[in-house]
């Protein structure tokens, strides 16, 4: 008859000297491994938080001012046909913007906003694209103050109101990153105190920055410009140029 025996334990294996530092060196240089993941972990998860509340607060920044700025360029043009002698614009129109803050890259909307407090002069007109929720100031001039708080005409080419081709240019990661999207048959409002104009897009190039061809005065239109290739890295080598012709005047 066979016994039953107990399983023999298993004695402890005793470290004593350099092997006994060694596993102590391993096991301490583990848990400040450990420590140092915890702590990576919590700075990034902070950072996120604080990118997320930038993110809410530029939202509710754009929300305000849209309304607002709305609201007050409506009141200017209430003004203007009451009293059709009077050519003072608004000093509150400067601040009028609409538009959807998902398409831009943060840098342009940290210079977008740094612009508000330095723009002076009222804006010539707003320019609308309804496909994309877009109203947005149109100034006169193409400086870097001037793209970042809006749009700018482009020097030579006709003013808003005017007979001719008006050229406008913005920033392709701002303002104007919604074009990558445009197509013919579109429109286009460009609303002034005094009148609505309303285009449609007919046709859409990429061209070199130095072909001025389709700025030229041969017709009644609009020609809206911005950098190419819309996600490029540095500065961009071509133009995308969106031509609209008049339809009619609202």
């Amino acid at each position: 008859m066979n016994r039953l025996t107990s399983p023999k334990k298993s004695t402890p294996i005793l470290l004593s000297g350099p092997e006994k530092l060694v596993v102590e060196k391993v096991t301490g240089m583990e848990k400040h491994r450990q420590t140092a993941l915890r702590i990576i972990e919590r700075c990034l998860l902070t950072l996120g938080l604080v990118l997320l509340g930038f993110y809410v607060m530029a939202r509710i920044h754009g929300v305000i001012t849209v309304h607002a700025a709305l609201r007050s360029f409506e009141e200017s043009k209430e003004a203007a046909a009451a009293d059709p002698a009077s050519s003072e614009p608004s000093s509150t129109t400067k601040k009028l913007t609409h538009t959807n803050y998902s398409l831009w890259s943060p840098e342009r909307i940290r210079a977008y906003k740094s612009s508000l407090s330095r723009m002076s002069l009222p804006p010539l007109a707003v320019l609308k694209i309804r496909k994309f929720r877009l109203e947005v100031p149109v100034f006169d001039g193409m400086d870097d103050v001037t793209l970042n708080a809006g749009v700018g005409r482009i020097p030579g080419t006709a003013r808003p109101g005017q007979r001719g081709n008006i050229g406008i240019a913005g920033h392709r990661d701002g303002f104007f990153r919604c074009l990558k999207d445009i197509a013919k048959g579109d429109t286009i409002e460009l609303v002034t105190k005094n009148e609505t104009k309303l285009f449609v897009v007919d046709k859409i190039t990429i061209t070199k920055p130095d072909d001025v061809q389709v700025l030229r005065p041969a017709r009644a239109g609009l020609t809206l410009v911005t950098c190419y290739p819309f996600y490029y890295i540095g500065s961009a080598p071509k133009r995308y140029i969106v031509q609209a012709s008049l339809k009619q005047e609202g």
